[in-house]
């Protein structure tokens, strides 16, 4: 085992770890009468949970890998000189969250002289997980069942599912249209999206997720489990990045066809 793969496979174990430690801090405040929602500066809400599992993994970090760097959605970076970056959201999906849905994630990955290289997906309310490292394979957990291992499905867009995060945000960035196509192609349409979305995509269940907008936290921990499941995370031009601010994850076998249709609108502001 080289070096660099042992210090992945240690950091694999933490990010399981925190993220289920995270999202049991989470549970403590969902579905609570009297839980507090502010709005940040663009507008997006945030919450005690929010904070208060952020605040839990970065401590779990640092007392673990003090010299890693962390970039987190509610507090200020902090850096690090060995080469790891950790991107956390410890809420992906608050909107479901304030709610009282189920479909909320905590979101851990972690990235290596700019690859991500590792990413766990960890939905509290349902007690399901999905997580990667290169080359290691995707998992999938559920409950206290012994992981199997994650991987896409072989359906074709037009018996498939295409999942979103939010419609409106396609007509927000003039990409309504592109939206309105990738609709007609598919079987079935529905909303369950932000990291929920991509474990489906990982997991078989549906075969494009697909986001406008999204930030480096929602997406650093999704491409290294879709395509370790057998799949393609990429920006609206195919690109497989996770910081372009956009993001598409596929089965791979539709990957062409709606890359025909999201490559129109890729320029799009």
């Amino acid at each position: 085992m080289t070096t660099q793969t042992s210090e992945i496979k240690c950091r694999l174990e933490i990010a399981k770890s925190i993220a289920h430690q995270a999202g049991k801090v989470t549970l403590q405040h969902f579905q609570q009468t009297k839980l507090s929602v502010e709005r940040k500066s663009d507008d997006s809400p945030v919450t005690i949970a929010d904070r208060s599992a952020e605040l839990l993994m970065r401590q779990e970090i640092q007392s673990h890998f003090p010299k890693d760097a962390i970039l987190g959605e509610e507090f200020e970076n902090m850096s690090g000189n060995s080469g790891y970056q950790w991107i956390l959201d410890p809420i992906d999906g608050t909107k479901s969250f304030i709610c009282g849905i189920p479909l909320y994630s905590t979101l851990v990955g972690i990235e290596y002289q700019g690859a991500a290289v590792i990413g766990v997906i960890h939905l509290p309310a349902l007690n399901e997980t999905v997580y990667a490292s290169r080359s290691q394979g995707a998992w999938h957990l559920i409950g206290s069942n012994a992981p199997i291992p994650a991987r896409v499905s072989n359906r074709s867009l037009d018996n498939g599912c295409l999942v979103t995060s939010q419609i409106d945000l396609f007509e927000h960035t003039n990409r309504k249209d592109a939206y309105r196509q990738l609709e007609q192609k598919a079987y079935i349409t529905r909303t369950w999206g932000d990291g929920y979305g991509y474990l489906l995509v990982s997991t078989g269940r549906v075969e494009v997720m697909i986001d406008p907008l999204m930030e480096i936290w929602d997406a650093a921990a999704i491409q290294p489990i879709i395509e370790e499941a057998g799949g393609t995370f990429t920006d609206w031009q195919g690109n497989p990045v996770f910081t372009s601010g956009e993001g598409i994850g596929t089965n791979g076998l539709v990957a062409k066809e709606v890359l025909e249709i999201t490559r129109q609108y890729s320029n799009k502001p």
